[in-house]
């Protein structure tokens, strides 16, 4: 649950942020703006940088805000689900060596339970999956290898969750994009027939209205897809971690007699 409320937050901050880059751009000019500045490399950039605004938020008006703002939508919420995955992953990430250490140390000098006291004081899920080995020790060592296995399974979910949504915005902004484009080029033929004849800047106007949420929805679906092969590159970097690790418990074990025969 703190997880979705995370993601709305995230998805909030970021439809707030693009109102206010709207609403500042329609903003009066200040007294140091009229008054000038003799910085002219300044000026350039903040010219630069509002001419670009500008054009975006006029774009965004031209290829109808009905047609746009679903795009806007799926990429604002697919962002926030990118950036929970992106936060969740970077804090479930260890230095795996130095724990494994950390682990061996405390079998050496205390035991089973001193070792299921580093994993809980330690976050991720390659800690986690160690605990659940650790507290199944005294069962044998093949009960040590079900549970690693089974709760990895859990975490390789946990891990994941969220990434079916992800992959369903990254399929639906260029799909809304092309909707907004196959409604544009009817309306305009719409026009044509009505007119009762072919103008150019009729057929230009809509053509290039119809085309501008294909282009939103291709860059929304370009910059998530960017975020989910760079979770999934996390995720692949974790599982083969949560491997490598889960036979160097098992070894630990049986290395300092800590597991039942």
């Amino acid at each position: 649950m703190k997880k979705v409320i995370g993601s709305f937050a995230i998805a909030a901050m970021l439809t707030f942020g693009f109102s206010n880059v709207v609403m500042a751009q329609d903003a009066p000019v200040t007294e140091a703006a009229k008054a000038g500045s003799t910085n002219t490399t300044a000026t350039s950039d903040e010219e630069v940088q509002l001419d670009f605004v500008q054009t975006m938020k006029q774009k965004y008006i031209e290829g109808d805000v009905v047609w746009m703002t679903p795009v806007l939508i799926c990429l604002i919420i697919g962002m926030a689900l990118a950036i929970e995955r992106v936060v969740y992953l970077n804090l479930a990430t260890i230095n795996t060596s130095k724990f494994l250490k950390e682990v061996e140390d405390a079998i050496k000098t205390g035991g089973v339970d001193a070792a299921k006291e580093v994993c809980r004081n330690t976050r991720g899920p390659i800690a986690s999956i160690f605990y659940q080995g650790l507290d199944r020790s005294n069962e044998g060592i093949e009960m040590v290898e079900k549970s690693v296995v089974a709760y990895g399974g859990v975490q390789m979910g946990l891990l994941e969750k969220g990434l079916s949504w992800l992959s369903l915005f990254i399929a639906l902004a260029p799909m809304l994009g092309f909707l907004g484009t196959v409604i544009g080029m009817i309306q305009a033929f719409d026009k044509i027939v009505k007119d009762g004849q072919v103008s150019p800047t009729t057929v230009a106007d809509g053509i290039k209205v119809a085309l501008l949420t294909t282009v939103f929805g291709l860059i929304a679906a370009i910059l998530l897809q960017i975020f989910y092969n760079y979770i999934l590159s996390k995720i692949d970097g974790l599982v083969n971690e949560m491997e490598d690790s889960s036979i160097s418990l098992v070894d630990m074990l049986i290395k300092n007699n800590a597991i039942k025969a």
